[in-house]
This record gives C-alpha cells, sequence and structure tokens, in this order.
C-alpha cells in the first residue's frame, strides 16, 4: 500500500514542478518570445502535441491504487493469518483501467497482427482420424493490433505499459544529472581556484570510466531495477552538461552587467541567481530535451545487453530483449520488435524536433517574428 502512495505522490510532486517551472519561465521576457516563435512552427506544436500524449499516458499508468482482497467464501476482507494485516491485490493503474478490455484479450501464444488464427500450428486429430497440422482460431479473432507474444499478451498494450519506463528513465535521469552540472558548472565557473580543479578532477575521473561498465558495476552492487538504473545513468550522464555550463559561466563572468553587480557590492548568491542561471537555462533546457532522447535509446541498448531494468518492469528494451530468439524462427515473428521500434521512434523523433525548435527560438538570429 504503501508504495503506491509513494508513487502516486511523487508523480504529483513531479508535475507540480513541472507546472512551476512553466510558469517561473513564462514570466521572461525572452521565454515568451521563444513560445510565440514555437506557436508558429506547425511541426514543433505536433511534436509537442505528440510527446504531451505520452507524458499523459505516462502519468495514467504512474497513479494507481491496491484494494483489499475479498474473502470469496465469507465476503469478508482477508487478513493475513499470522499478522492478521488486510491483504492487498497487486495494485492496477488509471491506465490499465482504460486498458482493461486489451488487457483480458490472452491468447495461447503468438498471433499476427489482425490475424484471426494462432500463428504456430498444432497437431489435431481430423474426422477421418488422420493426424494434421492445423492452426486453431483465436479467442479474439482481428482484435490485436500488433499481435500477441510467446504467452499470448497483446504486444500493443505492452508498448502502452513500456511509456512509462521510457519517460522514466528520460525525465528522472535528466533530473538527476542537471542540479549535479548546474552545481559544480557555475560554482567551478564562476569561483575558479581550487573548486575548478577539483570539479575538474571529478569530471575527468568520471569521464575516463566507460560508461556501459560503470552502469554494470552499478546495478551489481545495488541490484537491478529502475530507480537504481535511473540513479547510475544520472551519476554517469551530468559531465557533458557541466563543461558546457562551466565554459558559459566563464564568458558571463565578465560580462559588464556581472561586473557591475560586482562593484556596487551585490551578493554572490543573488549575482548566480538573477544574473548567472537565468542565463544558462537556455543551455539547460536544450541539452535537456536532447538528453532525454538519448537516455531512452540507451534504456533499450543497457536492456538488451541484460544490465537494464529487471524482468518484472515492462520497457522497449526488454520487448527488444525478447525478440532476439522471436527472429530466428521461420517464419520471423516480428510484430514484437517493430512494435517496441515505433513506440520509441514516436518519442525520440517529436523530442528531437521540438528540441531543435526551441534552439532556434532561444537563438536571436533565427527568430522569424
Amino acid at each position: 500500500m504503501h508504495y503506491w502512495l509513494l508513487q502516486n505522490s511523487i508523480t504529483i510532486a513531479l508535475l507540480l514542478v513541472l507546472a512551476a517551472s512553466a510558469w517561473q519561465l513564462s514570466r521572461r521576457e525572452t521565454w515568451r518570445i521563444a513560445a510565440r516563435e514555437i506557436r508558429h512552427n506547425r511541426l514543433a506544436l505536433a511534436s509537442f502535441a505528440i510527446l504531451a500524449l505520452y507524458g499523459g499516458i505516462a502519468v495514467l499508468d504512474s497513479v494507481g491504487w491496491r484494494r483489499p482482497v475479498i474473502n470469496p467464501e465469507t465476503g469478508d476482507v482477508a487478513r493475513h493469518t499470522q499478522t492478521g494485516a488486510v491483504v492487498y491485490d497487486q495494485g492496477a493503474s488509471a491506465l490499465d483501467a482504460l486498458l482493461k478490455p486489451i488487457r483480458g484479450m490472452r491468447e495461447k501464444t503468438y498471433s499476427a497482427p489482425f490475424s484471426d488464427r494462432q500463428f504456430s500450428a498444432v497437431t489435431d486429430i481430423g474426422p477421418d482420424g488422420r493426424a494434421q497440422r492445423v492452426r486453431p482460431p483465436l479467442n479474439h479473432p482481428r482484435r490485436h493490433l500488433m499481435g500477441t507474444d510467446r504467452v499470448g499478451m497483446d504486444v500493443f498494450y505492452q508498448g502502452l505499459k513500456s511509456i512509462r519506463t521510457g519517460m522514466i528513465i528520460g525525465l528522472l535521469t535528466t533530473l538527476l544529472a542537471v542540479p549535479f552540472a548546474i552545481l559544480f558548472g557555475v560554482c567551478a565557473g564562476y569561483f575558479g581556484g581550487w573548486l575548478d580543479d577539483a570539479a575538474q578532477y571529478l569530471c575527468a575521473v568520471l569521464s575516463s570510466i566507460p560508461t556501459v561498465l560503470f552502469i554494470a558495476a552499478f546495478m551489481i552492487i545495488f541490484g537491478q531495477g529502475l530507480p537504481q538504473l535511473c540513479l547510475a545513468m544520472g551519476i554517469a550522464s551530468w559531465t557533458g552538461l557541466y563543461r558546457l555550463l562551466r565554459g558559459e559561466t566563464l564568458r558571463l563572468r565578465d560580462a559588464d552587467f556581472v561586473q557591475a553587480a560586482t562593484a556596487t557590492g551585490v551578493p554572490v548568491w543573488r549575482i548566480l541567481s538573477r544574473h548567472i542561471v537565468p542565463n544558462l537555462l537556455h543551455i539547460v533546457l536544450i541539452t535537456t530535451v536532447l538528453r532525454f532522447s538519448s537516455e531512452v535509446l540507451a534504456e533499450a541498448a543497457l536492456t538488451y545487453l541484460g544490465i537494464g531494468v529487471g524482468a518484472d518492469t515492462m520497457s522497449w528494451g526488454s520487448m527488444i530483449n525478447d525478440a532476439r530468439t522471436e527472429l530466428t524462427r521461420d517464419p520471423v515473428i516480428w510484430w514484437k520488435l517493430t512494435t517496441a521500434f515505433a513506440f520509441m521512434i514516436g518519442l525520440v523523433l517529436p523530442a528531437n524536433i521540438f528540441a531543435d525548435a526551441v534552439r532556434d527560438a532561444l537563438d536571436p538570429r533565427l527568430r522569424t517574428q
């Protein structure tokens, strides 16, 4: 029960943080101009709509509940025999409730998209008493948009359920990496000295470790799961943004408005929060969106290598990993791999297009309005 309460609380907190960030950015003239530029870009608006759709599905799959198990004989709430605690079911999300018709369409084994018969033939005794190979009819003919897998589960349902994993990997990993990059990049670039040397040394050490080996070692030590993967990828991926922010902070430190603020006695924390960090947000935003795409693709690659999310978590990487053996069959079972790639491209491509539009809108030399 506590797991679902924690998950719902984290989801609501992330939505509030995103809403507060959007409201704060809307108060700045630069971002209002950029928003007007994006609204005139139809491709960017379409990409944003697709991203919003993916985000809505992820939110629906992140808000869930657990219900007490009812004893079918007595009608009372089931309780643990030793502790007397109430027994709850495995839980369901709002997305599970919406997709209940699809989730309930189970078959015995593989079936092709929109097929009315099972993909694999079985041996049956015909009317003449002779054995023959036949393809049995499906329980739900022509209702599986992307077919079913080895255990008869709808593949399209698995693709939709994997959206939450992809969004969590992209967002949570980015949210873990960005604060480190901002903190070390701004402090190292503004103060310099031993602080800059220490940050540079730490960045050099992390950059010298192969990312795959670092994540593999982290997962072996702390266990395999979605939170551990996000934390490992966040630790390993903040160095690139750190270098960008450090270099830009070095440039801003010598700007006239920063020098004027320093000469008039403005406190350092106010200079950093009012003059340095706001002028770095465009770099942070563009890098964040681009990093989001790369992290989604990295999850698929890491899960394919066996160091990604656990087997109990639906993800596009798990679907691609399962499709390895299916591609060696004759005839080839192609729809699970195709579904995973289609959902991944549907998320990564709009994210890249939207990132390019944001970059162009924030560049005064490329503005058209």
